[in-house]
């Protein structure tokens, strides 16, 4: 159950091992330099699974290593693995802060640091049975500190962009939507590339009638304020899963003579959709296509 892919950092290689603690280890020796320690008493301290990976950040003088363990967020001394009393509270984040009641906090993806923030998202479960559900709106960490700096509604909110998208205000019982694979961020523009997958219900959307914004959508934001940029729906009014698998790539290309900083996201749908990472506008044709309805009622 292994999953992570390792950071290299001056000499040294950071992952999360097979509880989801952080290890720093020499890579031509195997030789451990430390290994993060749970921060709750007892056997169950150990109880966690393996993630993707991890994030780092630096200043120039204090070096980061950010890791999401369950439904706590850490970011560590890169050189002690001890964790900052000052970050969150008491050295951590607890992710589950600003969820309904009884909502539990899962993610199988990897926090990504652009300038001085901290994203994350999250999983959930497909539902085929409800119209209803958990939203998964993703968040935004003040990587010095822990406090929350922006949210950033995968499913809009009264107000919002995009609820005239969604006939009948089904936007307000309807849920889901989380970035649950890899984000994308370009540290130059200081953009963030969301790769957001599908609402409630995954299967049926008769009582959800319109494009239903932001789902099945590749959505840029500004990092720092989580303010949508562009955003690019590869399917309206999504229907079986078509969502985004992985993060999307940060790709120079050269078009007709022209250099361009592109964006090319990979999709459950054998395409492979290619943007301008600045302005969103396509690099090549995406010819729209309507779908033949089916004769299900809605």
């Amino acid at each position: 159950g292994f999953l992570s892919t390792p950071l290299m950092i001056d000499g040294l290689l950071y992952s999360p091992n097979g509880v989801g603690l952080v290890e720093a280890f020499n890579p031509g020796t195997g030789e451990t330099a430390w290994i993060q320690e749970p921060m709750d008493p007892g056997p169950a301290a150990y109880r966690g699974v393996a993630t993707r990976g991890l994030a780092y950040w630096t200043d120039g003088t204090d070096r980061r290593i950010i890791v999401q363990r369950g439904q706590w967020l850490v970011a560590l001394n890169a050189q002690t693995g001890r964790p900052y009393p000052d970050f969150g509270d008491g050295g951590r984040v607890d992710l589950t802060i600003g969820l309904g009641d009884g909502e539990r906090y899962r993610w199988g993806g990897v926090p990504i640091v652009v300038r001085d923030v901290v994203v994350v998202g999250q999983s959930m479960s497909d539902t085929f049975v409800t119209k209803e559900g958990a939203r998964g709106d993703v968040r935004a960490f003040d990587v010095r500190t822990g406090a929350l700096r922006w949210v950033f509604h995968t499913v809009p909110r009264a107000g919002e962009f995009g609820t005239d998208s969604w006939d009948d205000d089904s936007w307000e019982y309807s849920g889901h939507a989380p970035v649950w694979a890899l984000l994308a961020a370009d540290e130059e523009l200081g953009y963030l590339y969301m790769g957001v997958s599908s609402s409630t219900n995954d299967m049926f959307g008769g009582h959800r009638v319109g494009d239903n914004l932001f789902s099945q959508s590749l959505v840029c934001v500004d990092a720092e304020t989580g303010e949508r940029v562009w955003h690019f729906q590869i399917v309206h009014h999504g229907l079986w899963d078509y969502d985004f698998p992985t993060a999307a790539n940060l790709v120079d290309i050269t078009v007709d003579g022209r250099p361009i900083k592109a964006l090319a996201q990979v999709s459950k749908q054998a395409f492979t959709y290619v943007f301008d990472r600045m302005t969103g506008e396509a690099v090549w044709p995406i010819e729209e296509r309507a779908v033949p309805a089916g004769d299900v009622p809605g």
